[in-house]
């Protein structure tokens, strides 16, 4: 069974920076998967906040265009969230998807 950990959520203030990381155990096979992160206020539905292609095309949710940048390494089956300039309306638990697969979730909290 496929295996993602999550880690580098926290407490920051507004305009601050953080860096998500989610290790995939998988055998094999990383390389060809479109990964994602997503994330999911209090109260609020799971949204798409980043997507990575095996080809690196990325593809972001518009609140977090300019801010946020998704990157892969194939080697250590590992992705990546570099969050920039965050505000308090991120905070919430941030998943990693690979295909049908999600992780724990990590919190993120930004204070104002």
């Amino acid at each position: 069974q496929v295996q993602l950990v999550e880690s580098g959520g926290g407490l920051v203030q507004a305009g601050g920076s953080l860096r998500l990381s989610c290790a995939v155990s998988v055998a094999v096979g990383f390389r060809f998967y479109t990964l994602g992160w997503y994330r999911q206020a209090l109260g609020k539905q799971r949204e798409l906040v980043a997507t990575i292609t095996p080809g690196d095309r990325t593809n972001y949710a518009d609140s977090v265009k300019g801010r946020f940048t998704i990157s892969r390494d194939n080697g250590r089956n590992t992705v990546y969230l570099q969050m920039n300039s965050l505000k308090p309306e991120d905070t919430g638990v941030y998943y990693c998807n690979f295909g049908s697969d999600w992780g724990q979730g990590t919190q993120v909290t930004v204070s104002s």
